[in-house]
């Protein structure tokens, strides 16, 4: 099993955490991973785009000019694409982009990004993460006395004091254990979790 160091809020470590290898120390599956990367930012497009082909633009019922005999090229309608006003060709229609993986598939990949985050020592473990009163200039200093930035933190439960101290910071995001996903694993340099965070993901993954 692997063994990180857990830091209190200033930044000093108190001790040490050992991790299922159920979910922190599994064999790591790039594929499954880019797979559920992929799923999740296809399912995220709202697919509500629309242009107008040549069969749905209003006008253009008669040919403009005779066939023969003017000089100029024939044309059969004023909406055909090369015209002003004329339809879109191939024009994007409303559509579905939901890609689905199986749960067994979902849990793995999310296992792997967990586990390649703590072989990084990108993971850290923070005793608690306890904020008497909303002030971004706390929850900075926090990240601050960990030396990280740009990282994804890892709450066991609502906490209203630390979401919206953090909602401020460039560069982090705040997440309970049921909302955490592969993307946000990887998009940050470091996973902050705090030691009753990790309990629950273990408890709910292994």
């Amino acid at each position: 099993m692997a063994n990180v160091s857990v830091y209190n809020m200033e930044g000093n470590e108190v001790g040490t955490l050992e991790l299922n290898d159920a979910v922190f120390g599994v064999e790591v599956n790039e594929h499954l991973v880019h797979l559920a990367v992929v799923a999740q930012l296809a399912n995220k497009r709202q697919g509500t785009q629309k242009a107008k082909t040549r069969s749905e633009v209003s006008g253009g019922g008669r040919k403009p000019w005779r066939q023969k005999g003017t000089g100029h090229a024939r044309q059969g309608s004023t909406r055909a694409p090369q015209w002003k006003g004329g339809g879109v060709v191939f024009a994007p229609t409303p559509r579905d982009y939901t890609i689905r993986l199986n749960k067994k598939e979902k849990r793995a990949a999310l296992k792997s990004a967990l586990t390649s985050r703590v072989q990084e020592n990108k993971f850290i473990v923070v005793e608690e993460l306890k904020f008497n009163e909303i002030k971004t200039k706390n929850f900075k200093n926090v990240l601050n006395n960990l030396k990280v930035n740009k990282a994804l933190v890892v709450l066991s439960e609502s906490d209203e004091n630390a979401v919206l101290s953090a909602r401020n910071i460039a560069d982090v995001k705040t997440a309970q254990v049921g909302t955490i996903n592969v993307y946000d694993i990887l998009k940050y340099n470091t996973v902050v979790a705090s030691k009753a965070a990790v309990a629950s993901i273990e408890e709910v993954y292994a």
